[in-house]
C-alpha cells in the first residue's frame, strides 16, 4: 500500500489522542504524520545533547526482539553526538501492528523515536493486511543485529517429530497475530508444502506461546528465531525437550545442517518464488528503523552509531552472555531489500495475499 505524501500542520490534539482516534477509524492513519509538526531545526550533535530516545518494541518483554533492543540501548548512546538517554517501551499488541502504526503516523518524525518492529511488518501491506498504514519503503532502517534464521518446532511429548509428520497430522502452533512470522510462515507452509498446522493466535509475544507450549496449550511454534531459541531456552534444547522440524530462512544456519531447508522442498519455480518473498525478511532479523521524515543527517549518524555499537567490545561481550548472535546487516542494504521486495511482480504478491489471507485463526 503506498501512501501519499501530504504538507505537515499543526494539531491542537496529543499525539496519543490523535493515535486513538486513528484506531477507532475516526482519523485517517495517514493523516495523522502531517499533524505532529515539522522536524527540529537543530543540527544533529545538538539536538541529541541531554536527550531521552525512545526505543518502542513491538513484542512483549524477554523475547528476542526485546533482548536485542534492550542490549543496544545500553550500548549505543555513546557512539551518538551529545550521548542521549535510550529508554526501551515495550509497545505489544495487534500482533506487532500497535507499534509500526505508532512509528509511522503518530510518533515523532525527527529522530527523538526509534523502534524495532518484526522483520514482517514492513511487508504487510504487500500481503493483503489492510490494518497496516504504513509503506516499508517509507521507514528510515538503521540495521539489523543479525542476519537470521528461524526454525518450527514441536514439545517432545507432541508425538509430532519432523516436517512429514506434520503433514499427516494436526499440530497446533500458537502465534501472536496474523501479521507475526509465528501465524504467516505456519500459514503459508501449509498452502504451498501441504502440512496440517493449526495455528491459535492470541498471544502477546513469543514469551507466551513458549509458555504455552511447556504447559500443553500448543504444541509448537514456527517463525521463531534460531538465535532466541538458543539465547532463551538453551535448556530446553539440552534437556531435548523440543523436535526441530524445518528451518526457515534463504540458506541453513551453520548449526543445523541436518534440519530441513523448507524452501528447498518446493516443487517448481513459482512455488520457489512465494516463498522466497515471505522468507526474504529473514535477512533483516531485528530490524531497528526511524519514522518516515527523519532528516538525513540523523539517519546517517544513527546508521553509523549502530554499526559501531555491532563492534563494541563490550556489547559483544553481552551479546554473547545473552546468546544472541551478531551478524549486522547495515541500514543501507535492509533499505535495498526493502524496496526489492516492494517491487515483486504483483501476480507473485497477489498469490502469497491470497494464501496467507490475513485473518486471525482459531483461538
Amino acid at each position: 500500500m503506498r501512501t501519499k505524501e501530504v504538507a505537515p500542520r499543526a494539531t491542537p490534539f496529543s499525539r496519543a489522542m490523535l493515535f486513538q482516534l486513528a484506531l477507532r477509524g475516526l482519523v485517517p492513519a495517514l493523516a495523522l504524520c502531517v499533524a505532529l509538526g515539522n522536524a527540529n531545526a537543530q543540527s544533529t550533535p545538538d539536538f541529541y545533547k541531554g536527550r531521552t530516545v525512545e526505543l518502542d518494541i513491538q513484542t512483549s518483554v524477554g523475547g528476542g526482539y526485546d533482548s536485542y533492543a534492550r542490549l543496544l540501548a545500553r550500548f549505543m548512546p555513546k557512539y551518538i553526538p551529545g550521548n542521549p538517554t535510550i529508554l526501551p517501551k515495550n509497545m505489544p499488541g495487534a500482533g506487532g501492528l500497535l507499534a509500526a502504526n505508532y512509528l509511522y503516523n503518530v510518533a515523532p518524525h525527527d529522530g527523538s523515536v526509534i523502534g524495532i518492529i518484526s522483520r514482517g511488518t514492513a511487508f504487510d501491506p504487500l500481503l493483503g493486511n489492510t490494518a497496516a498504514h504504513l509503506d516499508g519503503t517509507k521507514f528510515n532502517w538503521i540495521g539489523s543485529a543479525n542476519n537470521e534464521v528461524s526454525v518450527c518446532v514441536t514439545w517432545n511429548t507432541s508425538g509430532i517429530r519432523t516436517f512429514d509428520d506434520a503433514r499427516k497430522k494436526e499440530t497446533v502452533v500458537g502465534a501472536t497475530g496474523p501479521t507475526a512470522d509465528t501465524y504467516q510462515f505456519p500459514k503459508i507452509v501449509n498452502a504451498v508444502l501441504g502440512s496440517k498446522f493449526k495455528i491459535v493466535t492470541g498471544y502477546k509475544g513469543g514469551n507466551e506461546v513458549d509458555l504455552a507450549m511447556e504447559r500443553g496449550e500448543v504444541q509448537g511454534r514456527c517463525g521463531w528465531s534460531w538465535t532466541s531459541v538458543k539465547g532463551i531456552h538453551q535448556d530446553w534444547l539440552s534437556q531435548k525437550k523440543l523436535n526441530i522440524l524445518f528451518q526457515v530462512g534463504l540458506s541453513k544456519h551453520r548449526d543445523l545442517p541436518d534440519v530441513p531447508l523448507i524452501i528447498d522442498r518446493a516443487t517448481n519455480d513459482a512455488d520457489r518464488a512465494l516463498l522466497k518473498l515471505v522468507f526474504s525478511r529473514q535477512v533483516m532479523a531485528w530490524p531497528f528503523l526511524t519514522p518516515p521524515g527523519v532528516p538525513a543527517d540523523r539517519v546517517a549518524l544513527l546508521r553509523r552509531a549502530f554499526l559501531d555499537t555491532m563492534k563494541d567490545k563490550d556489547f559483544l561481550a553481552g551479546a554473547d552472555k545473552a546468546g544472541l548472535e551478531i551478524t549486522p546487516v547495515s541500514g543501507t542494504d535492509i533499505q535495498k531489500l526493502v524496496s526489492e521486495v516492494y517491487a515483486t511482480p504483483p501476480a507473485i504478491t497477489k498469490r502469497a495475499a491470497d494464501l496467507l489471507t490475513l485473518q486471525s485463526g482459531p483461538r
